[in-house]
């Protein structure tokens, strides 16, 4: 995307609410996508599924039983949560730990769904991810599962970033350096994305979501198509505007 496209974003709406919600699956490439959408168009930018994972390293940690559902909604309710909302950094911390590198262990991610899937967590959850973006005075660009249909369905602009089974395996087993078998990946990346989808659909785009494939692109590729979107959206509703 050239500058005078993200310039072109920044004129139409100075100062002005500008929420990019970004659901997808696992492995998709959402959060480095995310990432640097939100770095290019100087926005907030917030990982919700860092969230769920920092939850879930708390409940871990505190010797909660995951099944009990009451149990893990008290826990969301009560767990001190700090988590960057800037793209230039990353850190998530639970009661002044950091966590960032261990919510990322496969024994969070083999847990994680158990705490996504508990609705009354998720709701605590969301009404949080909801006051952070008014924090930010809504702009910023927002990633996860449930983006687009519940945190934040009026956002001016809503994708989903898509792409094939085998292109997200082979993301993720980049990601974790070689460090997992294909089995685990697997784990990782659908069938998660199975358990998950029991409570929220981000397969597919609802109406007024633009679905974005990159099985074919690469890093640069999905940012830019991701960036042309957020521009033709914008630039379309102030053209019916005026």
């Amino acid at each position: 995307m050239t500058q005078e496209l993200i310039e072109s974003v920044d004129v139409v709406r100075p100062g002005r609410p500008l929420v990019v919600a970004i659901d997808g699956p696992s492995g998709s490439g959402k959060s480095s996508v995310s990432k640097e959408v939100a770095r290019r168009l100087r926005l907030a930018y917030l990982d919700t599924g860092a969230m769920y994972r920092a939850l879930t390293w708390y409940c871990l940690e505190s010797g909660i039983d995951l099944s009990d559902a009451s149990a893990v909604e008290a826990a969301s309710e009560s767990f001190p949560l700090e988590v960057s909302t800037s793209p230039l950094e990353e850190f998530v911390r639970v009661g002044g730990v950091d966590v960032t590198q261990a919510i990322r262990k496969p024994s969070i991610s083999a847990a994680v769904s158990s705490v996504a899937t508990t609705l009354g967590a998720r709701t605590e959850l969301i009404r949080r991810q909801r006051e952070l973006i008014d924090q930010h005075h809504r702009r910023m660009v927002v990633e996860g599962r449930d983006i687009t249909t519940v945190v934040v369905p009026q956002a001016e602009v809503r994708m989903l970033l898509t792409a094939s089974e085998e292109a997200r395996l082979r993301r993720r087993g980049i990601q974790l350096g070689g460090s997992q078998t294909a089995e685990q990946l697997a784990a990782q990346v659908t069938q998660r994305d199975a358990k998950d989808s029991t409570v929220v659909n981000f397969t597919r785009a609802a109406d007024g979501v633009v679905t974005l494939d990159s099985s074919d692109l690469d890093f640069e590729e999905t940012v830019s198509a991701a960036l042309e979107i957020v521009d033709s959206i914008i630039n379309h509703r102030a053209v019916a505007r005026d």
